[in-house]
């Protein structure tokens, strides 16, 4: 007997009853970021393998262990995008944007990592991200706070909260990750084995460990405020006024690094208890040297990205639901050969007449009965009848399905009126 065919472990379908949902989501935050002067961008899935090393890091768990790399047929190192930034990072030099002045852009799409999956964390997921070029002060730092925090009051979302911190420049981040290594070094017998890792690679990362074990000894570290440069602390400063001014609170949290190399000065997170360990909602930061280090000519940047699985799951948990219903929706009940061709028309008729609303066009051909069950089932507001009496009359008639009135017969055209006048 061969295997049942099922999905690859830590990739999940998304069934009809929960894409509208996902859809809504989707259209409010397209909505509101086109509404901050944000323009959508969408780069391939794949981009060469290098593309990510020059951007994440080569010494990172994303590209070390996570990525999924093949070679392909010209022996090329090729990859699933494993997050969004470096793709719109390689667009923006291959293409010269920035070259036209200020770049304000914003994606919707899969990424990819090979993760242990758990709720909240899958292999292939999905982000919604901004990233903006060309613009090194800290009030583009607080106009991305201030869309996200604007995307959880549209969304209905609570108990989310700010955490700031600043990396400093990318020579004050270097002295202090060899500060870093010194004090690590003294207790190198307390490190476990993936703090052993990190040590040689990026010491910054032990400092987001969640091993109890190793918590007193990561508090006790040199604190990276202190070694931060004189620039980047004025620009933090400017950064948390701006928060005050926007009346959005936050949190200082020295411990916050982020997970990719390429960041540097502000970097958040909004992170919320409702979710249990998965308590990151969105992230991000600026990445001033990104674009130069990847080939491009000097060009400062910032940028967050938001999980969309979990920010579905904290709906679910806050139990909101979005309404966002069509305004009307209509089923054609069609009987008999003449009626089932003539209906086409109509449909058309009615699709260009009555835009926004839902039209459902029965295509089984069975009874009045069943398709009035089914007209219940998808929660259609009228029934449009197209029968040989109406035929014969060159009528319509309109059934309500949710007690708004008796049922009557009509023209098309003054059907189509009396739709509208509802709308």
């Amino acid at each position: 007997m061969s295997k049942k065919i099922q999905a690859i472990r830590g990739m999940k379908d998304l069934l009809p009853k929960d894409s509208t949902l996902w859809l809504q989501v989707e259209q409010t935050i397209g909505t509101l970021f086109s509404a901050y002067g944000y323009k959508n961008i969408r780069t391939p899935m794949i981009e060469k393998t290098s593309t990510f090393c020059r951007a994440i890091g080569e010494v990172t768990d994303i590209v070390g262990k996570e990525m999924y790399s093949w070679q392909d047929t010209n022996a090329e190192s090729i990859s699933l995008r494993p997050e969004g930034t470096a793709g719109c990072v390689r667009a923006m030099i291959e293409h010269n944007l920035p070259r036209e002045g200020l770049q304000k852009v914003f994606y919707l799409g899969a990424m990819f990592r090979r993760e242990r999956p758990q709720k909240g964390r899958y292999r292939q997921f999905h982000q919604a991200g901004v990233e903006v070029f060309g613009s090194n002060n800290a009030k583009s730092d607080a106009e991305l706070i201030m869309m996200s925090h604007s995307l959880w009051n549209e969304l209905g979302l609570k108990n989310l909260h700010l955490e700031i911190n600043t990396l400093g420049s990318e020579a004050a981040r270097a002295n202090y990750k060899g500060i870093l290594v010194d004090y690590f070094n003294q207790h190198k017998n307390q490190l476990d084995k993936d703090s052993l890792e990190r040590l040689a690679a990026n010491p910054l990362r032990i400092l987001d460990s969640k091993n109890a074990k190793l918590q007193n000894l990561i508090n006790t570290a040199p604190k990276l405020i202190d070694y931060i440069d004189k620039e980047s602390v004025e620009h933090f400063d400017e950064f948390k006024t701006y928060l005050k001014y926007l009346n959005i609170p936050y949190q200082i949290n020295p411990r916050l690094v982020r997970g990719l190399d390429y960041y540097n000065r502000t970097v958040f997170e909004w992170t919320t208890p409702d979710l249990g360990t998965q308590e990151t909602i969105c992230a991000g930061g600026r990445y001033d040297g990104l674009v130069e280090k990847m080939g491009g000519k000097p060009t400062p940047a910032a940028g967050f990205a938001i999980g969309l699985e979990r920010l579905i799951l904290l709906l679910g948990a806050q139990n909101i639901t979005l309404i966002n219903k069509p305004p009307l929706s209509i089923y054609l009940a069609v009987l008999g050969d003449e009626a089932q061709l003539k209906s086409m028309q109509i449909f058309t008729k009615l699709r260009r007449a009555l835009p926004g609303v839902i039209l459902y066009n029965d295509i089984n051909l069975g009874s009045f009965k069943s398709q009035f069950k089914k007209a219940n089932k998808v929660g259609a507001d009228f029934a449009l009848i197209l029968g040989t009496e109406e035929l014969n009359n060159k009528q319509v008639s309109i059934k309500p399905l949710k007690r708004q009135g008796e049922q009557q017969s009509m023209t098309l055209d003054k059907a189509i009126d009396y739709f509208k006048s509802i709308l």
